[in-house]
């Protein structure tokens, strides 16, 4: 009953994208409303990593933008369809994930938010400065074909089609994070999360699921970035700075990474109280500042806990 229940659940959020769609005029609100989604699926790529892993990654903003530059470089050799290139972007940034998880999923607290941080960094001064292939500080501007995974491209860069496209992507992803938690290695890597060495000593080994979250979550990140790249047609170093990645972990953090969909209604809340608050003053980082002070320390769960304890009050 209550696998039906949150199928049902999934389902009409899948729906709500599209009705609100057509309901709300074209225009600024749907571009934002595309641009928060894509901030709600990099947050939810962030909570995952802590609530499966009990880490805060502070580099994470480098696997939103790799797939980015992957194809804006390779795009005009024309070695391959673009939907294929997106693929490889993708698989790509995963692999490099993984890789790097395997170093840095060995340590815990700040020490592995340092590495994450330093890694980060080391990619975003390798996108300033090879500028012969990144374009530097300009970024790169991508020429996209006409047609992409059968969708007129021209539809995909209006806010009414990418905003559809996008919330059905954030829903897939939600659908995909919830039935991992649900699933035996979900379950073993929370295990890994609350006590290792005794996981350790019940004969499983921790390395690898460590760095298996860590490269899922940051294929979230990169889902999220290629919906940006192929919306905007655009990509700069800005989109892998460490201030990208600390503006995810504020969205997670403010919706709460207890439960699967408390990082995407962070991601909105934080979008839009930005955007908010930026169109009254040049302050806005106070604002926002105000507000995470205030949720963690009255809502230490998030506004996601926040929601589910007052449904639970009798």
């Amino acid at each position: 009953m209550k696998n039906s229940l949150s199928w049902l659940g999934f389902a009409a959020l899948g729906a709500v994208g599209p009705l609100a769609a057509h309901f709300i005029p074209a225009g600024m609100t749907l571009s934002l409303l595309a641009q928060a989604t894509f901030a709600a699926i990099f947050a939810l790529g962030i909570g995952f990593l802590i609530r499966q892993n009990g880490t805060i990654s502070f580099g994470h903003a480098a696997f939103f933008g790799l797939p980015g530059y992957a194809v804006a470089a390779l795009l005009p050799l024309k070695l391959m369809p673009l939907e294929v290139l997106f693929a490889a972007a993708l698989v790509g940034t995963v692999a490099l994930a993984f890789a790097i998880g395997l170093v840095v999923v060995r340590v815990h607290g700040i020490a592995f938010g340092m590495l994450t941080l330093a890694i980060g960094q080391g990619l975003y001064e390798a996108a300033t400065r090879w500028r012969a292939v990144t374009g530097g500080h300009d970024g790169m501007t991508l020429r996209l074909p006409r047609e992409v995974f059968g969708l007129p491209v021209k539809l995909l860069q209006q806010p009414h089609g990418m905003f559809v496209a996008a919330w059905i992507v954030m829903t897939l992803c939600l659908v995909a994070v919830w039935l991992f938690a649900r699933s035996p290695w979900g379950r073993l890597t929370e295990a890994i999360r609350d006590n290792e060495e005794r996981v350790r000593f019940l004969g499983y080994r921790t390395l690898l699921p460590r760095a298996a979250v860590f490269a899922a979550s940051a294929l979230l990140v990169a889902i999220a970035g290629m919906l940006s790249v192929l919306y905007n047609a655009f990509i700069s170093p800005d989109a892998i700075h460490w201030t990208a990645s600390g503006s995810g972990l504020i969205m997670a953090i403010l919706g709460g990474s207890a439960v699967a969909w408390g990082p995407l209604l962070g991601g909105f809340v934080y979008f839009f109280l930005k955007h908010a608050a930026g169109a009254y003053t040049t302050h806005w980082l106070s604002i926002i500042g105000v507000a995470l002070i205030l949720v963690a320390v009255a809502f230490p769960n998030g506004l996601a806990g926040l929601m589910i304890r007052q449904r639970s009050r009798p």
